[in-house]
């Protein structure tokens, strides 16, 4: 690791081209190609739960698949947050949010970064980028290489994944595949009464396999690339266990064209489809596309001015099958929804920045909407930068939420749901050092809900939601060895009639330490603390307590004892997550019920070998 990289830390999810952290016009934190190796992790959820004011959960439907930003999961999916593979939407339409095979199946070998930004981002990416934007940056090949690695565990655990990376002129490919099974988890379950439940006491035996692969192709300014993930999880519906099948197909085609030495374009064309299946109750099948035409635009007027715009065309559809006897359409449709967007950047001073941009969207038949970002970027020394900004979003409705006729309706007047939120932060970063705390208030507006009434129908809140809080983060190399992370989020959250609209902890924090000696090993320890949940006192289960989570990595080098050739090598693995056993139970979020369900499988360990090659 250069010791300078933390001063000069690079992203480019932001503005959508690249610059220093200090300078963009977002909070965000970056994930590392040095912390990817240091800590490890079999999964992108693994991955993101060690980032400071991100929380891993659970709900309704699935298992523990979703994410939020700054504690906000006030739907029971990731749909307050969206997921992007390099720069490019990879969005869930049917319900509006699954992100469950992207957390835990997408080939996480291959990831170069992680670009995090914890606030709105639809200025420039459009519906989801409500609470926060994941940008899953992949390597470039730089030479050919080849990484294959597999393990193995107790309780039938299994992770085996390939990485193929090749450059050859101006060509450049990169491919890897993954797949994992972790152990089967036995624990017993109590369940609130339901129209097919049984019994309220079963013996549940949970599991959770995923695949995943990935490949990016890029020649002369053309760009490819494509991925799929898929997941076999429990669902827990109306007291009924069963396996959910979430799958996705992803594909970019897209072309970088430099017009003049001032403006340069890109042109993409992305399509991504979701399908479910749940051979349980309620026996369902999703299947659901989204194609989106985009043209971006990049001008530098002069050294102080610069502007991003572009516009966008997206068609959308997608049917929902009940398979019970007789089968019977449940929703089905599509939709036509658009935009143009822009964003501007001056410098008034070497110093001092100002930003402004909105995107205008129209959705369907939904009146015009128009989303703001504004804010002030101040450095008042080399090291140490101050944010104050304001951004809007906003979050689309669903298929099923306008098309829905089950014993759930639809409502086809549903407006979008949109947010407006403050950030201020102060920062330091030199190049041992990156230090960050923030505020954060947001007001969501027209948030969609399930009423409760003898006839579920979807519905817009007419009261805001209000969610605010500080965030911290800290990263330290002690020296070029050892490196020292970890954060905290306090967080708060109500409407007119309730508090806590999340089921996520109004206190977490996140601390993990790493030693690398040289080119030989390495070693890390990591906790994610999260704290109680009030609420659940007369839940089945146990109750949402404060846990800690701890997982251990190791990669120890063995090439120079026994191969000696530094153009190919052999490595052990050591993997283990949850290593002190903690019994994990989070609310039945979106169920409607005060009820827990299982999300963590226990102490899981894994151990095994990697191979690798290359050349120059």
């Amino acid at each position: 690791m250069d010791l300078d990289a933390l001063s000069n830390t690079k992203v480019t999810t932001a503005s959508k081209f690249a610059e220093k952290l200090s300078d963009a016009p977002s909070v965000m934190t970056v994930v590392s190609q040095d912390e990817l190796k240091r800590f490890g992790g079999m999964t992108l959820s693994e991955i993101l739960n060690r980032v400071a004011g991100l929380n891993t959960s659970g709900g309704f439907f699935q298992d523990r698949s979703t994410i939020a930003v700054e504690g906000d999961q006030s739907r029971v999916n990731s749909g307050h947050v969206l997921f992007l593979i390099n720069g490019r939407p990879v969005r869930e339409i049917m319900e509006g949010g699954i992100s469950s095979d992207l957390l835990e199946s997408f080939p996480v070998r291959i990831l170069e970064r992680i670009d995090v930004i914890k606030g709105p981002g639809s200025v420039l990416y459009g519906s989801d980028a409500f609470s926060g934007v994941i940008n899953l940056i992949t390597k470039k090949a730089v030479g050919t290489s080849v990484d294959v690695s597999s393990s193995g565990g107790p309780g039938g655990a299994e992770a085996n994944s390939a990485e193929i990376l090749y450059a050859r002129g101006d060509l450049n490919i990169v491919g890897a595949g993954q797949y994992h099974q972790m152990p089967i988890w036995d624990t017993k379950m109590s369940f609130l009464p339901g129209p097919v439940n049984l019994e309220s006491i079963q013996n549940a035996s949970l599991r959770d396999d995923g695949e995943g692969a990935y490949l990016g192709i890029n020649y002369q300014g053309f760009r490819f690339m494509s991925s799929y993930t898929g997941v076999e999880e429990a669902s827990f519906v109306a007291g009924v266990l069963g396996d959910t099948r979430w799958k996705r197909g992803f594909t970019d085609l897209g072309y970088d064209l430099k017009a003049s030495s001032k403006w340069e374009m890109s042109f993409d064309f992305t399509y991504s489809r979701n399908t479910l299946d749940n051979p349980y109750f309620p026996l369902v099948h999703r299947d659901s596309y989204s194609a989106l035409l985009e043209w971006t635009n990049f001008y530098t007027f002069s050294e102080k001015d610069r502007i991003t715009f572009g516009t966008l065309f997206e068609h959308i559809a997608g049917t929902e099958l009940y398979l019970i006897k007789p089968p019977f359409v449940a929703a089905q449709g599509s939709r036509e929804q658009g935009g143009i967007y822009a964003q501007y950047e001056h410098k008034l001073t070497d110093d001092l920045k100002l930003i402004g941009g909105f995107q205008a969207n129209k959705i369907g038949a939904i009146a015009l909407n128009v989303v703001p970002r504004g804010g002030i970027i101040w450095n008042p020394s080399a090291h140490v930068t101050l944010k104050a900004l304001y951004g809007g979003a906003f979050r689309a409705p669903s298929l099923d939420e306008t098309l829905l006729n089950s014993p759930l309706k639809g409502n086809p007047n549903l407006v979008p749901e949109t947010v407006g939120t403050v950030d201020i932060q102060a920062s330091y970063q030199n190049n041992r050092t990156q230090l960050a705390i923030a505020y954060f208030r947001s007001r969501q507006d027209h948030v969609i809900f399930q009423d409760e009434t003898s006839s579920p129908t979807y519905e817009n809140l007419t009261a805001p939601a209000t969610f605010q809080g500080i965030d911290s983060e800290g990263k330290y190399y002690l020296k070029k060895g050892w490196f020292l992370m970890g954060g905290a989020l306090y967080q708060n959250n109500h409407d007119a009639a309730v508090r806590l609209l999340t089921p996520i902890p109004s206190f977490s924090a996140k601390a993990g330490v790493s030693y690398q000696a040289g080119k030989t090993a390495d070693i890390s320890v990591f906790d994610a603390y999260e704290g109680h949940l009030p609420g659940y006192a007369d839940s089945l289960n146990p109750r949402p307590d404060a846990f800690h989570l701890v997982s251990a990595h190791l990669r120890f080098d063995l090439t120079n004892r026994w191969i000696k050739n530094d153009k190919r090598g052999i490595a052990a693995l050591f993997y283990g997550d949850n290593l002190t056993n903690t019994p994990v139970w989070l609310p039945e979020w979106g169920s409607g019920a005060l009820n827990t369900i299982p999300v963590n499988r226990g102490r899981t360990l894994f151990l095994g070998i990697e191979f690798w090659q290359k050349s120059e």
